[in-house]
C-alpha cells in the first residue's frame, strides 16, 4: 500500500537550509545528532515503506533501506576533483535503481529534496555508450512505441525531459530521422517538480506513487 504515514517532516528542509548556510565539518559534526534524526531515519523508513507500491509498479526496482550502500546518496560530498570543496551535499537524494544497476547511471526513479528545488525523477542518467546505443536503437526500431510513450497525455501533463544533447546528431544515425532530436539526448530523464508542502503532506507517499506510475513505460 501507499498510504503509509508519511515520516517526513519540515525538520529535514530546515536542517538542509541551514547547512547550506553552515557548510563545515564543525557545524555538521554539533548537529549530526538532527541529520540522523530529521534526514536520514525518515528517509530510510520512508524507503522501506515505499518497497511495497514500487514492487506493484515494477518488480525490476529495488527500495533498499541501508544506511549505507542502499537507496538513501549519502550526505558526503567528493571534493577530491572538484573546485568545490564543501564537504557536505544540501540535498537529500533516494535512487531507486533497477535490479541489475549498481551505480547512479542504472535507469531508476529518483527523489530529490532540496530546499525550494524539489523533484521526482524518472529514466536513465548518462548510460554508458552500450547503453546509450541501445536506448537509440530501440528509438530507431520502434519509433511509433516511443512517440506513444512520450506523447501520452497524462505523461506530457506530469513530466519535462531534461539533460544534455549532442550539437549534431550521433556517429551513425540518420540525421533527417524524425526523432533526431530525442537521438541526441546524452541522458534520457525526466522530473516532475515538487513543492516541498507536498512532500511533507499525509498524502506524500501516494503522490509520489503516482507520479512514478505514469513514467513506467518510460522507465
Amino acid at each position: 500500500m501507499s498510504d503509509f504515514i508519511n515520516p517526513i517532516k519540515q525538520s529535514l528542509f530546515d536542517f538542509l537550509s541551514e547547512l547550506k548556510l553552515n557548510n563545515n565539518r564543525d557545524w555538521f559534526a554539533d548537529n549530526k545528532h538532527r541529520y540522523i534524526s530529521d534526514v536520514r531515519d525518515p528517509l530510510l523508513e520512508f524507503i522501506y515503506h515505499f518497497g511495497e507500491p514500487l514492487g506493484q509498479i515494477s518488480p525490476h526496482f529495488i527500495a533498499d533501506s541501508r544506511p549505507n550502500g542502499g537507496s538513501l546518496f549519502r550526505i558526503y560530498r567528493d571534493v577530491r576533483f572538484s573546485k568545490n570543496k564543501e564537504p557536505y551535499k544540501t540535498n537529500a537524494g533516494v535512487h531507486f535503481r533497477h535490479i541489475d544497476g549498481k551505480n547512479v547511471h542504472a535507469p531508476g526513479f529518483y527523489l530529490h529534496l532540496e530546499p525550494r528545488s524539489c523533484f521526482a525523477g524518472c529514466g536513465v542518467w548518462r548510460p554508458d555508450g552500450v547503453a546509450l546505443k541501445q536506448i537509440r536503437d530501440e528509438i530507431v526500431d520502434n519509433p511509433q512505441n516511443w512517440m506513444d510513450i512520450v506523447s501520452e497525455k497524462n505523461f506530457q501533463n506530469t513530466f519535462d525531459f531534461h539533460g544534455e544533447k549532442l550539437k549534431r546528431p550521433p556517429k551513425g544515425y540518420d540525421s533527417e530521422h524524425p526523432q533526431i532530436e530525442d537521438l541526441k539526448r546524452k541522458s534520457f530523464i525526466v522530473l516532475s517538480n515538487l513543492k516541498e508542502d507536498q512532500i511533507t503532506s499525509p498524502e506524500f507517499p501516494v503522490i509520489f506513487t503516482e507520479i512514478l506510475k505514469s513514467s513506467s513505460p518510460f522507465v
